[in-house]
């Protein structure tokens, strides 16, 4: 006598087993900037199993042709540190290729992404603010290669942003406020308000407030004033290590995806809608 399983549990076993094989494949990273942020991500970076970080570029020539991985106290040869002005882009990226880069640097960089798109080579990006100009250069690279921009790459930001927007539909009248809290040295408007802001269709001058103070990585609230009650929506980035693993994730999720433009939120509330547990494929 013969058995069969059904097809509902032969597809579900399928589908575990694809992603089971999606997790052992090794992703190559080059990471554009090195700074307090960009040593955060590329040590996360090195740290996931499914993941080797091929090299980092930076503005300046400080240890240049050192490894990323011995600032991260690890003994392995990973992340080789070159200065964008030692290298010839239409040459490097060719000789160097990666699955995905993952830009943490400054807004002008994407300048030089256009020669790794030529390659075949995915875009993360999480800088702040781009010009008007720049944000057209990073449109032009989404129709060669699948390209994700998100100015606060966390992932909790994004629940932030999607619960925000709900929110905002479930109670269209009320009152609506965005605090941001950065370190003292942070200057102008984070990008992330700014994003906030422009998702929830609010004026930027009259409805994002800023708080510089000590040492504190990135706080995001939403406060809603409703009659008789108020509701706040708060995210905080205790670390830096929260934008490597967000990095890390928005890396996995370009692989298989087409040429385009992409938004983290694109990736959280997609994978959310296929009930993936989308906090445990960061970790």
């Amino acid at each position: 006598m013969f058995s069969f399983l059904p097809a509902e549990i032969i597809s579900a076993a399928v589908s575990r087993n694809r992603e089971k094989e999606e997790e052992r494949v090794i992703i190559s990273i080059g990471i554009f900037g090195f700074g307090k942020t960009g040593r955060v991500v590329a040590q996360e970076v090195m740290e996931d199993k499914s993941c080797r970080l091929s090299w980092v570029i930076r503005k300046s020539h400080r240890n240049e042709g050192e490894y990323a991985s011995h600032f991260c106290g690890l003994e392995t040869e990973q992340g080789k540190i070159y200065s964008i002005d030692s290298i010839d882009p239409r040459v490097f990226f060719r000789e160097h290729p990666v699955d995905v880069i993952v830009d943490f640097s400054i807004n002008s960089a994407v300048s030089y992404s256009k020669y790794a798109a030529e390659t075949g080579t995915r875009i993360v990006s999480a800088i702040s603010h781009y010009e008007k100009d720049q944000m057209e250069q990073l449109k032009a690279l989404g129709r060669r290669v699948a390209v994700l921009y998100s100015p606060n790459i966390t992932l909790g930001i994004n629940f932030l942003i999607e619960v925000s927007k709900v929110l905002q539909r479930i109670a269209p009248n009320a009152d609506i406020e965005i605090i941001e809290e950065h370190f003292r040295e942070k200057k102008g408007v984070s990008g992330t308000a700014l994003r906030i802001a422009e998702d929830l269709g609010l004026d930027v001058n009259k409805h994002v407030n800023s708080i510089r103070v000590g040492g504190i990585v990135g706080k995001h609230e939403v406060i809603f004033g409703l009659p008789n009650q108020t509701i706040r929506i708060i995210h905080e980035s205790i670390n830096r290590g929260a934008f490597g693993q967000g990095a890390i994730y928005a890396a996995k999720w370009l692989m298989n995806k087409p040429p385009g433009v992409y938004t983290m939120e694109d990736a959280v509330m997609l994978d959310v809608a296929r009930n993936r547990r989308v906090f445990e494929m960061a970790e």
